[in-house]
C-alpha cells in the first residue's frame, strides 16, 4: 500500500489533475508586437546554443552548488520500461544541509523527442497533488502535448516521498480506509476528538514507518531535487510544465534558481500567500462555484434525480448527506459509504465536466440507498483499487503538507469560523472548515519553510488560470502572476481543474507557442 503546500492534514481536497475538454470558439490569441515580429527568439537566461539533438557540452552547464558536485555530476541511466518511455533514477541527498549523509532516489521517466533533429531539450512535468506520481502523469500527458512532444523529451518524476521514489509510508491500508472514511464534519465534541485522534495517529504512523524521511519531504527540498534532475537529464536551463500544486513547486524552483528558468508554465496556479482558514475559504468558493455549475447542468438536462430546480436539487443533496451521516449507505460489499467517502465521491467529478454524468448516476443510486457509485468515485480519487491502494498519494499529501507547515488550529477556532464557511456553501462549508485543523501534534519538523516568492530575474513565466476551477480558484492564478516579477497571466474561461490539453484550441496554441518559440502571450489574454 502506498500514501501541499500549507494545506491541512485533514484536507479533503487534493489538487488533482483532471481531464477536461472545454473549447471556446472564436478565441483570438494576442501576442506582443516583439513576439509577432520575431517568434523564434534566441536562447535566454544564458542558455548555450547546441546542435539539434546533441547534449550540451559540460562547460555549458551551470556549476554545481558547494558540496553537491557528486549529485550534479550524475547522468540518468535510462532503460526501456513502458512503450516508448524509458525509466531511471536520480540520486539526491536526504538532507541538503548534510550532503555527505543519507541519500534517496527520485524515480524519473522520459519519452524522447520525436523530432531528434530539432530537439530543444527536456520538458519536466508535474501534476501536483501534492503526492501524485509524476511518472504516470508524463505518460498521461505526453499524447496531449501535440507539437511540443516533437521537440522536447517529456520527463516525469515522482517527487521525494512519492510513488516509486523513496516513499513515505504512514499507515496500513485498513488504517488509511479508516482515516478517509472518518467524519470530516463532526457534530459533537466526541466526534471532534475522534477526528483529532485520527490526525495525530496519522502523524505518529509517518514518523514510525518512514523515520527521518518524513522530516525531508518539503516543497523546498523537492524544488532543489528538480535542479539536480535538470542537470542529470543534460539541460543547462529548466523547461517545466506544472499543474495545481505543481505550480507551487515550479514557482519555488523559480525563486531558488531564477537564472536557470527558461520556459515555465504554471497551470491551475496556487497562491503561495494564502494560508490557514483563508486558504480553506478560497478553495471552498471554488468548489461551490463548480457545484452550482453541475447542479445547473443537471437540472437543465430535464432528468436530474435531485430535483427540478437548482435550489431544490441543492436542498435534496444536503438532505442526502445528512442521511448518510446518520446511517452510512450499503455498497454491496464489506465497505459502507460514510460521509468521508461521500465527500470524496462528490468532489472528484467537480474537477471535470466530463465526469458530471457519472456523478448524476451515482447520486441517483444513492437516493435509492445504494452508495456503490459514490464509493467508486471516491476510490478513484484516492487511487484505491479492489486489492488496495495503487500508490501512496494520500499519505504523501499529508506528509508534504505538514512538512511545509506543521502548525495546527484548535477545534474552538474551527467552531468559531464555521459561520463564515457555511455562508459560502451549505453542502461543503462544514467539512472544508474542519480541513483547517492543520497538523495536530505533528511529531517532526524539518524546518524547511516556503520562501517569499517573486522569482526576480527569471525569464517570463506563464501562469494559467481557469475561471471556474474548483480546486485552485481563478483568483489564485491572478495573484501568482502578480507576485512573480516576470509572471504573465493566461486565462481559460471554462469549468474544471487545469487548462492546457483540455480541448481549448486557443489556450493550447498559446502554451505551445510559448514552449516551442518563447512567444509570450500578452498579459490578460483570455481563451
Amino acid at each position: 500500500m502506498r500514501a501541499a503546500r500549507r494545506r491541512s492534514a485533514a484536507a479533503r481536497t487534493l489538487l488533482l489533475t483532471a481531464v477536461a475538454a472545454t473549447a471556446l470558439a472564436g478565441c483570438q490569441l494576442v501576442t506582443s508586437e516583439d513576439d509577432a515580429a520575431a517568434p523564434d527568439r534566441p536562447p535566454t537566461n544564458g542558455e548555450q546554443q547546441t546542435e539539434p539533438g546533441s547534449r550540451p557540452e559540460p562547460d555549458a552547464m551551470p556549476p554545481a552548488p558547494a558540496g553537491l558536485v557528486r549529485f550534479y555530476g550524475q547522468r540518468v541511466q535510462w532503460t526501456s520500461c513502458e512503450g516508448e518511455f524509458e525509466c531511471g533514477t536520480v540520486e539526491v541527498p536526504l538532507d541538503y544541509d548534510d550532503p555527505r549523509g543519507r541519500t534517496i532516489e527520485i524515480a524519473v521517466n522520459r519519452r524522447q523527442a520525436a523530432d531528434a533533429d530539432n530537439r530543444q531539450g527536456a520538458l519536466l512535468v508535474n501534476p501536483g497533488g501534492p503526492g501524485v506520481p509524476g511518472t504516470g502523469y508524463a505518460r498521461q500527458l505526453e499524447p496531449m502535448l501535440g507539437p511540443v512532444r516533437q521537440q522536447f523529451d517529456v520527463v516525469g518524476f515522482d517527487p521525494r516521498g512519492v510513488g516509486d521514489s523513496t516513499a513515505v509510508d504512514c499507515v496500513s491500508d485498513a488504517e488509511l480506509d479508516s482515516y478517509l472514511a472518518a467524519d470530516g464534519s463532526p457534530d459533537t465534541r466526541a466526534e471532534e476528538q475522534a477526528l483529532a485522534r485520527e490526525l495525530e495517529a496519522f502523524g505518529e504512523g509517518c514518523r514510525e514507518r518512514s523515520g527521518e524521511l518524513v522530516e525531508h519531504v518539503s516543497t523546498v527540498e523537492a524544488a532543489r531535487d528538480l535542479d539536480v534532475i535538470r542537470q542529470a537529464v543534460g539541460d543547462p536551463t529548466m523547461h517545466y510544465l506544472g499543474t495545481s500544486y505543481g505550480t507551487l513547486l515550479g514557482a519555488t524552483y523559480a525563486e531558488l534558481f531564477p537564472g536557470r528558468v527558461s520556459r515555465m508554465v504554471l497551470d491551475a496556479a496556487v497562491d503561495p500567500t494564502v494560508t490557514g482558514l483563508d486558504l480553506g475559504l478560497a478553495q471552498l468558493r471554488g468548489f461551490e462555484t463548480a457545484l452550482q455549475a453541475y447542479l445547473t447542468d443537471c437540472v437543465e438536462s430535464g432528468s436530474c434525480p435531485l430535483g427540478d430546480t437548482v435550489a431544490a436539487a441543492e436542498q435534496r443533496l444536503i438532505e442526502l448527506l445528512r442521511e448518510i451521516d446518520a446511517e452510512p449507505l450499503s455498497t454491496g460489499g464489506d465497505r459502507r459509504l460514510t460521509t468521508g467517502w461521500a465527500f470524496y465521491g462528490l468532489a472528484l467529478p467537480l474537477y471535470a465536466a466530463e465526469l458530471w454524468p457519472a456523478l448524476t448516476e451515482a447520486l441517483s443510486a444513492a437516493l435509492e440507498g445504494d452508495g456503490s457509485g459514490l464509493l467508486r468515485l471516491a476510490d478513484a480519487y484516492a487511487s484505491r483499487g479492489s486489492d488496495g491502494y495503487a500508490n501512496n498519494s494520500m499519505e504523501a499529501f499529508v506528509a508534504i503538507n505538514c512538512a511545509d507547515d506543521p502548525t495546527a488550529r484548535t477545534p474552538a477556532e474551527i467552531r468559531a469560523a464555521l459561520p463564515r464557511f457555511e455562508a459560502v456553501s451549505e453542502v461543503f462549508g462544514e467539512p472544508f472548515a474542519w480541513t483547517s485543523l492543520g497538523c495536530p501534534r505533528w511529531p517532526v519538523d524539518g524546518g524547511q519553510r516556503l520562501p517569499e516568492i517573486d522569482a526576480a530575474g527569471a525569464e517570463p513565466i506563464l501562469v494559467v488560470g481557469t475561471t471556474r476551477d474548483p480546486a485552485t480558484p481563478y483568483e489564485w492564478a491572478e495573484a501568482l502572476a502578480e507576485q512573480l516579477d516576470s509572471g504573465v497571466l493566461l486565462t481559460r474561461d471554462g469549468d474544471g481543474h487545469g487548462a492546457y490539453g483540455h480541448g481549448n484550441a486557443c489556450l493550447d496554441e498559446a502554451v505551445q507557442g510559448y514552449l516551442l518559440r518563447g512567444t509570450v502571450p500578452r498579459a490578460g489574454t483570455r481563451c
